[in-house]
């Protein structure tokens, strides 16, 4: 029976602060409550600058979320077979320089995998789509022929270019998950979330207060006509509402001083301008080798042209 009593007594301690609150929250949105405690000023302006911070965090995170989705760039159109995500593109390519016979180049484009598919995205997609075309062409020459096609040999370059810089790509993004995501998915999670908590605080500190103040002055008494009890109500509940604006205000300040998420920031930008660098790179140098290849076909054409 005492264990009984001790339990409803704990429930009641706990409910019945929550309902006054409660209450009080109800009659300030009817209209119905007194005078409203106002929060400091420097508090105010600290929890508008949480909300910006963020809203902030929220949007971009949104957005730069997709740098964990390995396809966000895939184009939704292609559609290839297992086979195709087999071997790497300088693999395969590999065994294309070895195959002596049309069956032995097919089964060098349809080999299974060694390890895992590969990734699948918009340049490794295009980097599969040009080896293969590559070697549809090449399986088209007409056999005898002693000099290669100029475009399979393009194509084949376009291959293994677009590959390198889809690897690029995949090392950008590793680079943006362990950087940039989880430094400012720890920020929202756990740095403004504490701060947000501690707001919660004050606000039920704040309106506890005055749900104190108003149970004092409930029949138009004054201050002076309070009783003892209800006077150190009030001072209680002010002391609990001052110490929790001086906690929320510590812990909003420090979120809000922490250089974190500028350093995250920084690394996002870095791992894109690396990324877009090496891509530069490499296109650069394919333009070279296309550009030789299309200046030496050029000069063969017109030479036909001029012998017929």
């Amino acid at each position: 029976m005492d264990k009984f009593k001790a339990f409803t007594s704990s429930i009641g301690s706990t409910v019945t602060p929550f309902a006054t609150r409660s209450q009080q929250w109800i009659k300030e949105q009817t209209g119905n409550a007194g005078e409203k405690t106002e929060l400091p000023h420097d508090y105010v302006e600290l929890e508008v600058r949480i909300d910006a911070l963020k809203q902030t965090h929220q949007k971009l995170l949104a957005a730069t979320s997709q740098y964990a989705n390995e396809a966000y760039d895939y184009p939704p159109n292609v559609r290839e077979s297992f086979q195709d995500l087999g071997k790497s593109i300088s693999e395969k390519v590999g065994l294309l320089s070895k195959a002596a016979s049309a069956s032995e180049a097919q089964a060098a484009l349809t080999a299974p995998p060694s390890a895992k598919p590969q990734p699948k995205t918009f340049s490794h997609a295009i980097a599969r789509a040009a080896l293969a075309g590559s070697q549809t062409i090449s399986t088209a020459t007409p056999q005898g022929s002693t000099e290669p096609d100029p475009l399979a040999q393009g194509l084949e370059k376009l291959a293994l270019a677009e590959e390198k810089v889809g690897e690029a790509r995949l090392d950008q993004d590793e680079k943006i998950q362990g950087k940039f995501l989880a430094g400012w998915s720890t920020t929202l999670q756990q740095s403004i979330k504490a701060a947000d908590k501690a707001r919660t605080a004050v606000q039920n500190a704040r309106l506890n207060l005055d749900a104190v103040k108003s149970k004092a002055s409930a029949g138009g008494r004054h201050e002076e006509s309070f009783t003892e009890q209800q006077r150190r109500a009030i001072e209680s509940a002010e002391d609990q509402f001052v110490e929790k604006v001086d906690e929320a205000t510590s812990i909003m300040r420090n979120v809000l001083d922490t250089p974190e998420p500028l350093r995250n920031l920084l690394e996002l930008a870095k791992a894109q301008a690396e990324y877009h660098q090496r891509a530069a790179d490499i296109m650069d140098a394919t333009v070279n080798e296309l550009s030789e290849l299309q200046m030496a076909q050029e000069t063969e054409y017109r030479k036909a042209r001029e012998g017929a």
